[in-house]
């Protein structure tokens, strides 16, 4: 049967808006509220992504940036959100667009999200990277990051795939 609705990329619009929304009210506030803090995972070379050479040369698959403490001038618009994040020190730009997003993930009240990847011609398919990196501030002690899928301490983790019929 086809789908004239397309709610797969409803879905995934619906819940980019969800990431979107939590950025704006951090972004409001300065600061995550409470113990609330994000790590999102994004394709370093997706269209539209805006970052330092070395770094996509540092992560050329996926970057996981965490918003926690250490962030300066995040800027949520429609199609992408910008933000300073420190790496060895050095203050860097960064411009993401939410359709690069692959994972987001609260680990305060174990909730995520896993995204779609967005095709588009001509774009080579990235299976998996080698290894997951994780950016995080300067000061801050590093964490693990959560799993993509239910882990040892309940995380819980909202994909599409559970509502696709097989």
């Amino acid at each position: 049967m086809t789908d004239y609705i397309g709610y797969e990329a409803l879905t995934q619009a619906a819940m980019r808006g969800v990431v979107r929304e939590t950025l704006r009210q951090t972004a409001a506030n300065g600061a995550a509220p409470g113990e609330h803090h994000f790590y999102i995972t994004f394709r370093t070379k997706a269209p539209g992504v805006k970052m330092a050479d070395h770094l996509i040369e540092r992560f050329p698959d996926e970057m996981t940036i965490v918003i926690q403490h250490q962030f300066w001038d995040l800027e949520v618009h429609d199609g992408h959100f910008e933000l300073i994040l420190k790496f060895s020190g050095v203050p860097q730009h960064l411009s993401i667009p939410y359709a690069a997003m692959t994972r987001f993930v609260d680990p305060a009240v174990n909730f995520g999200l896993s995204f779609e990847k967005e095709m588009t011609k001509g774009e080579p398919e990235i299976i998996s990277p080698a290894s997951e990196a994780s950016v995080e501030a300067e000061e801050e002690a590093p964490k693990p990051a959560p799993k993509a899928s239910g882990d040892a301490n309940g995380s819980t983790v909202v994909s599409i795939d559970a509502f696709r019929r097989k």
